[in-house]
């Protein structure tokens, strides 16, 4: 059976007892250098420490309160001893968790989109393009991202504003035209807390608010966005399937464009985010 286990790092103070968690996989040292492993009592946990920015990097993040809980710290250069005095003493049994593979890793690739964001200067007429492409008019969906600040990728936290959102991690290039984005998302039920937990361990990097319209045409998400302090914009999502390439996932995309009327020269590089502290004004 092949294990896993769940990394806790303490965030914020003795009054605020907030714990992050990272469901990753148990598959030996040799593959986490910088971390150590305690054990305590009959049926003891196994705890690993990861440096901050490689734990969010390897899975799910969910939230823990538990007054009563203490923590080791993390050696960053390689294994080490426990620091004195510290403890961990859950209530409950060890966090050690299973999956249902035998004898074997889980392994997870991570899903890809083909990538196209550009300017929007007649937003009604894009609206009308997608529309007739979609033979809908489109779901509106408001969106708050907060960035945090991420050694490796873009790590941000969407709030959908209705009590659900989803924690992303995803690289791309910043490069003009047809791009691939790797990602990893995780859904959350509480964009608030989650928020407040990954500001204090990580800080906020920014924040960009926008309007969304979602057409689905075949296999593309066509986003036609209304972003605050930017102004109208459009992307181009198209969702990989296993055995597409990435030239077939471009060609999609560059033959949607045509369709939608979209100008080579009003493609941008980058997110929203990079764009508002680059000082672009709405258009």
């Amino acid at each position: 059976m092949s294990r896993f286990i769940l990394v806790l790092k303490k965030l914020g103070g003795v009054r605020r007892q907030c714990f992050l968690i990272l469901r990753v996989p148990c598959a030996g040292a040799e593959l986490f250098p910088c971390l150590w492993t305690s054990t305590q009592g009959p049926s003891p946990p196994v705890l690993m420490s990861l440096s901050r920015h490689s734990a969010l990097l390897c899975g799910q993040v969910c939230l823990l309160v538990r007054s009563s809980a203490r923590f080791f710290s993390c050696s960053q250069t390689g294994p080490a001893a426990p620091p004195r005095g510290k403890s961990f003493a859950p209530k409950s049994r060890a966090v050690t968790l299973r999956s249902s593979s035998h004898n074997k890793p889980e392994s997870r690739v991570m899903p890809s989109n083909v990538e196209i964001k550009a300017s929007v200067s007649d937003r009604a007429q894009f609206a009308k393009k997608a529309a007739l492409l979609s033979q809908s008019e489109g779901t509106i969906i408001k969106q708050h991202d907060t960035f945090f600040n991420c050694s490796q990728g873009r790590l941000k936290l969407r709030d959908f504003m209705n009590n659900s959102g989803q924690l992303i991690f995803y690289e791309r290039p910043d490069t003009n035209g047809p791009k691939l984005s790797r990602y990893s998302i995780s859904p959350t039920s509480d964009p608030p807390s989650l928020r407040a937990v990954l500001a204090d361990a990580l800080g906020v990097k920014g924040e960009v608010k926008k309007e969304r319209t979602l057409f689905l045409i075949g296999q593309t998400r066509v986003h036609l966005d209304t972003v605050e302090g930017l102004g109208n914009y459009m992307e181009l999502e198209v969702v990989m399937r296993p055995e597409q390439t990435v030239e077939e996932g471009q060609q999609i995309a560059e033959d949607l464009m045509e369709k939608l009327g979209v100008s080579k020269e009003s493609l941008v590089t980058g997110a929203y985010m990079d764009l508002l502290l680059k000082g672009h004004k709405e258009t």
